[in-house]
């Protein structure tokens, strides 16, 4: 039994279908990306008869309804959404949403006697030889007798027997076959997606986020506007002068109140967490649902009843207030702002120190879990900061971790978060883990880790300051884009024959001023330690400010670096690597214990 049917429909029925909403098209109210050229070549393509691809829908299952009746199930558009925006576009002449969440037009022009399309442009507005918009051509149900007198008026030189079949001919795009397949809603998303996969010449990718946002835009006006919340937050969250043209264009939306709930975006000036819209669903369905896999946010969205294996609309209604409820938690500004602050305090200052943007969203997931259930602020902090430094360092999400979630969201809420913690400290931060199994990790060469980060996060936290500096902070210096300094120069080393993995090694790097690398240079550690002691000794500044000995000692404590450096040359390099890893690992677990 075939799970999908195969058809083509003419271009005026799949609008048809689209008009009176048996059909959902999301994209209709996001920007249209297609430029004025694809959507002439889209025309063009339609009136010489070639394919323009498959319409992809995917049937929304029959929900019965409280009276016990069943109401059909809408079809979902998941392929094919910028070309049906397109030929509203062009055949309807409906406007499109810009770019700016604007609504404009666009004008397709076509040549009768050439046979050929243009996007419309002020010559050919004034060009005679051109109809300036086909909408009015192929959206006509009556005759064409006027269209063609008034064109063969304005250019007396044509035929118009060529005239008269060729507009005739571009009316007959409304009646052009369009593939269409129509998945069936028992259809399981791990096999939608696979069949969107092969059918996709592009090879786009759909996520269980793009179908849960496909099915709650399918959901009428109150589906509508809480994608918007979800659209609107992300991109107010990168650029949050997007505010200005939401207020202009969009004035549905504005008179909804889910616009004032994300309007302190407008003054966000922090880029620690810029979350996308698959962010934001993931958090908001796991707190609320405690579940982790979000194919089973698509399937409540739809009524699944996962126990009699039906859908109902109760499950229906449920599952969209609980998730607006939940979607307005994330968004709340008290709630987003504290959490920054409680990530920040743990020495997370830029988002370059965060590797595991999966890990960040579970720390977001267990800040509001854990305030729903009215735990003292206090306590909030250290479980958050926490767990969130747990899962860098056992890199807890990284590959697919939906399963991992899943069981992290039912132990903490089966358990409490205090002794599911516990259980995951005890089997994976264990003694082996910081006596051996962190020295290891920190045996790479790689700069985007979570090992050598959490490093100079227990710096940031610690206040330390950089590399031979007296005042200037490690801190300042990751937000100033200071210099990573090789303790053993890149260039000497490369000079005796090693290669990147070798010289590029987590336990070679530490955070310095530009000014202090410069003049390091290729010089070999023990030359310049040792020069560092003569300033010391005489108070000669040439690296950095530091003016004592004792100092000296106190900036390398900090920054794990052994003093056997002060004798130290090539010879010696892989010894210090070694050194230095376990003095790392170190400060890493006596940080993490702080938290």
């Amino acid at each position: 039994m075939l799970n999908y049917s195969v058809n083509q429909y003419p271009v005026s029925s799949i609008l048809t279908w689209v008009k009176d909403r048996e059909i959902a098209v999301p994209e209709i109210q996001r920007p249209f990306v297609w430029s004025t050229i694809q959507v002439r070549d889209l025309m063009d393509s339609l009136y010489r008869g070639y394919p323009i691809g498959y319409i992809i829908t995917w049937k929304n299952p029959d929900v019965r309804l409280k009276d016990g009746s069943k109401s059909q199930g809408k079809k979902v558009v998941i392929d094919g959404q910028q070309r049906i925006t397109a030929m509203r576009a062009a055949i309807l002449g409906m406007p499109v949403v810009n770019k700016d969440y604007a609504e404009e037009r666009i004008y397709i022009a076509f040549h009768p006697i050439k046979e050929e399309f243009a996007t419309l442009t002020p010559v050919i507005e004034k060009d005679s030889s051109w109809i300036p918009n086909i909408s009015i051509i192929v959206s006509k149900e009556t005759g064409l007798f006027e269209e063609v007198n008034n064109y063969c008026q304005a250019n007396s030189d044509v035929d118009k027997k060529i005239i008269e079949k060729n507009i005739e001919k571009l009316r007959e795009i409304r009646n052009s076959p369009v593939g269409y397949i129509e998945l069936d809603a028992g259809l399981d998303i791990d096999v939608v997606t696979n069949i969107f996969i092969r059918i996709n010449s592009l090879g786009t990718v759909l996520s269980q986020a793009d179908f849960a946002m496909s099915k709650i835009a399918s959901y009428g006006n109150f589906g509508v506007n809480l994608r918007k919340l979800i659209d609107y937050f992300c991109h107010l969250s990168r650029e949050p002068q997007f505010y200005d043209l939401i207020s202009q264009n969009d004035s549905e939306f504005t008179n909804t109140p889910y616009f004032n709930k994300i309007a302190w975006l407008r003054n966000k000036n922090d880029n620690l967490y810029d979350p996308s819209y698959s962010d934001v669903i993931r958090v908001s369905f796991i707190k609320e649902f405690e579940r982790g896999k979000l194919s089973d946010l698509v399937a409540l969205l739809s009524g699944r009843n996962f126990e009699t294996k039906t859908f109902e609309q109760v499950i229906q209604e449920d599952t969209f207030k609980r998730l607006e409820k939940s979607l307005l938690e994330f968004v709340n500004e008290t709630n987003f702002k504290r959490f920054i602050m409680i990530i920040k305090s743990a020495g997370f200052i830029s988002q370059d120190l965060i590797t595991s943007k999966n890990a960040l969203n579970f720390a977001y997931v267990l800040y509001l879990k854990l305030r729903e259930k009215h735990y003292a602020p206090e306590k909030i902090e250290q479980f958050v900061k926490k767990w969130f430094v747990m899962s860098l360092l056992t890199e807890r999400y990284s590959g697919s971790p939906e399963s991992v979630i899943d069981n992290d969201i039912k132990g903490i809420v089966n358990n409490g978060i205090g002794k599911e913690l516990k259980i995951i400290e005890d089997s994976q931060l264990s003694r082996a883990f910081w006596d051996s199994g962190l020295i290891n990790e920190l045996e790479k060469a790689n700069l985007n880790n979570p090992f050598i980060n959490v490093f100079w996060t227990a710096q940031i936290k610690n206040n330390d300051e950089g590399f031979l500096s007296k005042d200037i902070t490690v801190s300042s210096l990751i937000q100033h884009r200071g210099d990573v300094h090789h303790i053993f120069s890149k260039d000497y080393l490369k000079s005796k024959g090693l290669q990147r993995g070798d010289y590029n090694q987590i336990a070679n790097l530490c955070y310095a001023q530009s000014e202090i690398n410069i003049k390091v240079g290729n010089k070999v550690p023990k030359v310049y330690f040792q020069e560092v002691k003569e300033q010391c000794r005489h108070g000669k500044s040439k690296y950095g400010n530091i003016d004592n000995l004792n100092d000296l000692k106190v900036n390398m404590n900090k920054h794990c670096i052994p003093e056997s450096i002060f004798d130290m040359d090539f010879d010696n390099y892989f010894d210090f690597l070694e050194e230095r890893r376990k003095l790392m690992a170190k400060k890493i677990e006596n940080y993490y214990a702080s938290l």
